[in-house]
């Protein structure tokens, strides 16, 4: 008659020849480590095939509605009132007589 295969059946390698087993392997771990390989590889030519069919397929386009949206976002953000230019002309004007102020102190540092 045939013997029933348990699945803690696990047989032991003696890699230094000292008479113990130095590994043991069961049924159990080999079918596990045949499964996760096969799982792998298959994974592995899944992502292949993916990227090579990403490589073929051209950029989608923007569509009209979709340029329109990101047209009048940009122009929203720049967009800016009259009293907006007024107080930023009124800044640069501030700024620069700052800036002429802090220049002749400089120079009236550096020829003393």
């Amino acid at each position: 008659m045939a013997k029933q295969l348990d699945e803690n059946l696990s047989m032991g390698v003696d890699v230094d020849g000292d008479g113990k087993p130095d590994l043991n392997i069961s049924l159990k771990s080999i079918g596990l480590l045949v499964a996760g390989i096969v799982s792998m590889a298959g994974m592995w030519f899944t992502l292949k095939a993916d990227i090579a069919l990403a490589m073929e397929k051209p950029d989608p386009p923007i569509s009209q509605i979709e340029f329109e949206y990101k047209d009048d976002l940009i122009r929203k953000t720049i967009e800016l009132t009259q009293k907006d230019v007024i107080t930023i002309k009124e800044d640069v004007k501030e700024i620069k007589k700052t800036l002429s102020l802090l220049e002749d102190r400089l120079y009236e540092i550096n020829t003393r």
